[in-house]
């Protein structure tokens, strides 16, 4: 598929979607939005792929949305507004129910919808410059459709000030919330984000889409009797899967799992 506003690139088992609109800081518009949503949709379904690359050309992550998108919008009907706010919300569940672990590679700045993007990541690799910002309620907007993602990557006491603040921060305060996993000099960021890439490349496939829907599904859940079930249940599958199987024969026997060959 052939894309306007993005590029998608797969080098061995490792894809990476790019957000190609440097000359906007990369912020989105109706086309950036459906492009991203067919990506991350296209890519879930590669049984090639095992991790995912979110990565942005030029000085910015993403601005969020684009000037002349919000000026059209502006005269949109409540239904128009709605159906455009759903768009919004099925990219970044796209992103986030994405069976392969996704890795946002944060190259400069994020603000607003650009926060939605990383938070709907697996893990947040940034450069120590980068800067956040949750910037529309100076806009007198709200932050709705990213905050399922905001709220469970930054907290509900973080959320609470950034939301009503709109407060810019700095990558030590992302890190110290939690949002960003790794903060790096600009010389490390493609070493950092290769690494961790190879990690999840090395561990069983099946494994870690299940790791990363058992966060999901279990996230928040009281822990009563359906709970420990349920997760044992889960273990038990992939115990007598053949990955597992595979795994731990591996492991006793000494050599590399199938998966690494």
């Amino acid at each position: 598929m052939q894309y306007e506003t993005l590029s998608l690139t797969v080098a061995g088992q490792v894809a990476t979607v790019t957000l190609n609109r440097p000359d906007v800081r990369n912020a989105f518009n109706e086309t950036m939005i459906a492009e991203l949503t067919a990506a991350f949709v296209a890519l879930n379904a590669r049984d090639d792929i095992r991790a995912v690359v979110l990565a942005a050309n030029g000085k910015a992550f993403c601005a969020g949305a684009d000037l002349n998108w919000m000026k059209k919008m502006a005269g949109y009907s409540d239904e128009e507004n709605r159906a455009d706010a759903l768009r919004l919300a099925a990219m970044l569940s796209a992103i986030y129910r994405c069976n392969k672990p996704v890795i946002a590679r944060v190259n400069g700045d994020a603000y607003a919808g650009g926060m939605g993007l990383i938070c709907a990541c697996d893990i947040v690799v940034a450069l120590d410059t980068a800067r956040f910002c949750l910037s529309e309620a100076r806009l007198g907007l709200i932050p709705a459709t990213i905050a399922p993602y905001v709220i469970r990557a930054l907290g509900e006491q973080a959320s609470r000030r950034y939301f009503t603040t709109a407060e810019l921060f700095d990558c030590a305060t992302a890190l110290r919330l939690g949002l960003v996993s790794e903060a790096v000099s600009e010389d490390r960021l493609d070493a950092t984000v290769q690494q961790l890439a190879d990690t999840l490349c090395a561990n069983g496939p099946q494994a870690v889409r299940a790791c990363k829907q058992l966060v999901q599904d279990i996230a928040g859940r009281e822990l009563n009797e359906a709970l420990i079930e349920d997760t044992a249940s889960r273990i038990a599958r992939v115990r007598a899967g053949a990955e597992g199987r595979e795994g731990v024969a591996s492991f006793l026997e000494k050599r590399a799992p199938a998966w690494r060959n």
